[in-house]
């Protein structure tokens, strides 16, 4: 019997993933700044650090987009879902995970497959919403729920944490650092729907009920009081960036 704790779905992760691959396609202008800031420090990253797989790994919403920035001959595996692949040990150059690690049950776990994946002086680079996100949205969310609050956002990993684990799952160095975005919006609809667009909604194994009428009026007043003079609340995204070096 397994004793990791069981606070994500696997099965939600997966309609998670796929509701916002189907948003993505149907949406004439779908959000996806989050996706586009991830896929942006990733290629960034593999710039300055002159990186050259001969083979890669790149999981995640937005993994086609680093593609082109692999070299030409980079034998490359792409996959939507982290976990939709077999990890074969010594497989890759590189395994770039695009907003996955932050929502698995078992991530030391996770984290150490994939090192194993990793051929010797292979690197990861990962990206993943940080603690700090959404702070607004959590009290919206408190105040919806009034006297008795429901599980409704993700628990989230913060610098410390995220070296901590890279370290214990064998990494011979890890960096971690983050940036933050923050996006303005005149509707409680319009963030939510940013959210799911960017495949970045509830994944929680035991989430609380949906809301009802009057809980959705309090979430909107909650929303209303917090806006600036131009009608629009401003919300706080921190991106965690993990890099782990294989020995």
């Amino acid at each position: 019997m397994s004793d990791v704790p069981r606070i994500f779905s696997p099965a939600r992760r997966a309609a998670r993933a796929e509701r916002a691959e189907a948003l993505q396609q149907a949406r004439h202008d779908p959000a996806d700044w989050f996706v586009e800031a991830m896929v942006e420090d990733v290629r960034e990253r593999i710039g300055f650090m002159r990186l050259e797989p001969g083979s890669a790994l790149v999981e995640g919403i937005g993994a086609q987009r680093v593609v082109p920035d692999l070299p030409d001959g980079c034998e490359t595996t792409v996959a939507t879902l982290a976990g939709e692949t077999e990890l074969v040990p010594s497989a890759y150059d590189l395994i770039v995970s695009l907003g996955q690690l932050d929502t698995i049950n078992d991530l030391p776990g996770q984290l150490l497959r994939l090192r194993f994946a990793l051929a010797p002086g292979g690197i990861l680079l990962a990206v993943i919403p940080g603690a700090g996100s959404l702070p607004r949205l959590r009290n919206i969310m408190i105040t919806a729920d009034g006297d008795r609050a429901f599980p409704r956002i993700h628990p989230q990993i913060d610098n410390r944490a995220a070296t901590m684990l890279l370290e214990r799952a064998g990494f011979a160095r890890q960096v971690v650092d983050g940036f933050d975005l923050t996006v303005r919006y005149g509707s409680l609809h319009r963030l939510v729907g940013d959210l799911r667009e960017q495949g970045l909604g509830s994944t929680l194994a035991q989430p609380g009920p949906p809301l009802g009428k009057p809980a959705l009026a309090r979430a909107r007043a909650a929303f209303a009081g917090l806006a600036d003079e131009d009608g629009k609340v401003s919300e706080h995204f921190e991106l965690l960036a993990l890099t782990g070096w294989n020995s």
